[in-house]
């Protein structure tokens, strides 16, 4: 019997330092269309829900056709919108949180992310790490990095250099992002939000860490997908210009075909 697997994308207007980005254009399409378009290309997802408590976004989501879910207004985190929209699906095993603001969000990173939780029952949550290429992103804070043991199953989650080169960059020291996706049995999921806040997430401010205050184990599975979300006006023209790049390089063969 095949597991069920939901995959939730929260999605708030209100963002502070953009409001209503997931209603802002690409191109004739919003980011949210994109965004549930990618995750649609997913393999192993067995359905798709987007999660808002703005009419707006909700009206956007029916417009495209996607199942959409109005959850309360007063939710800390995105985990919470997704914990509420699970637990109104009592048959699902699996619950993927994909954010709503990664328009290139990489299909095959969200069934990577699902692999382990498939293969072993005992895991009751994942996500996904990046190997760093660009050494600024190493000490930048708003780049939040994950250390692992050796059966890849998170040791710590810091805003700061982890694991610290005490010999300097050249001691071959290997350093990996966190990648915001995550994957979580249901069960878990739903106690998740009751589970004490240890001085750890108070500090760095990453609710990840919740789990490992409270004795919990999250399997990382490293990926090749870069993770681009979408923050701010001037991220959205970046992305913008990433996808007028892709129709140019698919466009152009074929029209340089046609003059031939």
């Amino acid at each position: 019997m095949h597991p069920k697997i939901l995959a939730v994308i929260p999605a708030r207007f209100a963002s502070s330092r953009f409001p209503g980005k997931a209603l802002a254009r690409l191109d004739s399409r919003t980011m949210l269309e994109h965004v549930h378009e990618r995750v649609s290309m997913a393999r192993y997802p067995t359905s798709i829900v987007i999660a808002t408590d703005d009419p707006r976004i909700e009206a956007e989501a029916r417009r495209f056709g996607a199942r959409v879910r109005m959850t309360r207004d007063d939710h800390v985190s995105g985990t919470d919108r997704v914990a509420e929209v699970a637990s109104a699906f009592p048959d699902v095993d699996l619950v993927v949180n994909i954010q709503g603001d990664e328009p290139l969000i990489d299909p095959e990173a969200i069934d990577t992310a699902l692999m382990p939780l498939l293969e072993e029952p005992t895991i009751q949550m994942g996500t996904l790490k990046k190997r760093i290429e660009d050494p600024r992103e190493v000490t930048d804070p708003n780049v939040v990095k994950v250390v692992t043991d050796r059966f890849e199953n998170a040791i710590y989650f810091s805003r700061s250099t982890i694991p610290f080169p005490r010999g300097g960059a050249s001691d071959g020291a290997v350093h990996f992002k966190h990648v915001g996706l995550y994957v979580y049995r249901r069960a878990f999921l739903l106690r998740y939000s009751d589970l004490p806040v240890g001085p750890l997430e108070q500090a760095e401010r990453l609710e990840q860490l919740r789990a490992l205050e409270n004795g919990f184990k999250i399997r990382v599975v490293e990926t090749d997908y870069e993770s681009l979300g979408v923050d701010t006006p001037e991220d959205l023209e970046r992305v913008r210009e990433l996808f007028a790049a892709c129709r140019a390089a698919v466009t152009t063969p074929l029209a340089e075909t046609s003059r031939g």
